[in-house]
């Protein structure tokens, strides 16, 4: 080859690489405008998106700020058991205790106010039926100089206006609605806004507010819902006493009592407890006893 075409040859190798040097410069061009667009796409995304939370929170408040939730202050219901599996009573919500008769409402009642007003918190007690017996009460260690006890006399209509006017006056740590002998047709028929009324009245306050009723009734309003269920345990009459009353004995109250020589006696209580809501993974159910 001459050297006329070894010239040609380099000429056309340099052209060759120019022009790949062209195409791969340009290429990069492109996409260096290409990821310029796009950035400049999402930066006017996140400003369109910081303009508009600014603009609704200045309307709403801080509707994208995550807040953290509080932590719900209980009141102890004075058994363990019960304790361990709920946490206790929460505040500033509308809990309930349903079950039949013989089912260990009373005992887990008077375990509460027993708790409660010895330890300087001021009870009130909204009795529907006027069945609370003061004797077994003080038996049970419950400090009457912290209870008010309001007698309803069967008056649904009173019972519930005397509770609304307790959790609008404030200043009480535990306040018990009893509708225990309320048949449980007549308490599912209760309407609902009692319920929704008295949880808002007391959401922003260290009170509890507890409803005992044969069957559940508030629905959706109650945080913490408690069924329970008894199995009486007897024993002859001839046989020596078992142990103790459950509950704290502060004091024994001398009764005068006829001796009876044949016949069952109550020997105690197994209470089994289900919680109904909230519902946890773990443990949803608990049982004690109340000995007579």
């Amino acid at each position: 080859m001459g050297r006329g075409g070894i010239k040609s040859q380099a000429l056309l190798s340099d052209t060759l690489n120019f022009g790949i040097a062209v195409r791969f410069y340009r290429r990069a061009a492109e996409n260096a405008e290409l990821r310029r667009e796009n950035l400049l796409n999402i930066m006017k995304a996140a400003f369109s998106k910081a303009e508009l939370e600014s603009s609704i929170a200045s309307r709403f408040g801080d509707a994208f700020k995550l807040h953290q939730k509080p932590v719900v202050e209980t009141l102890s219901t004075g058994v363990e058991e019960i304790d361990a599996l709920t946490g206790g009573m929460p505040r500033g919500a509308l809990s309930e205790i349903f079950g039949p008769a013989s089912s260990g409402r009373t005992s887990l009642m008077c375990s509460m106010l027993a708790h409660a007003t010895t330890h300087e918190e001021t009870c009130a007690l909204v009795d529907m039926n006027d069945v609370f017996a003061p004797t077994a009460a003080a038996a049970a260690g419950i400090d009457f100089d912290r209870l008010l006890w309001i007698r309803c006399a069967g008056n649904l209509e009173h019972a519930f206006k005397a509770t609304d006017l307790l959790l609008h006056a404030g200043g009480f740590g535990l306040v018990i609605l009893d509708l225990g002998d309320v048949p449980g047709k007549d308490a599912r028929r209760i309407i609902s806004s009692w319920w929704y009324r008295f949880r808002r009245t007391v959401e922003d306050r260290p009170t509890v507010i507890t409803v005992i009723s044969e069957e559940a009734c508030t629905r959706s309003c109650a945080a913490l819902t408690l069924d329970l269920k008894g199995a009486a345990e007897w024993s002859r009459a001839s046989e020596p006493a078992g142990q103790s009353n459950v509950l704290p004995m502060r004091k024994q109250i001398p009764v005068n009592q006829p001796l009876v020589t044949h016949g069952s006696l109550l020997q105690l209580n197994s209470i089994q407890v289900n919680r109904h809501r909230p519902i946890s993974p773990w443990v949803n159910e608990s049982q004690f006893r109340a000995y007579a």
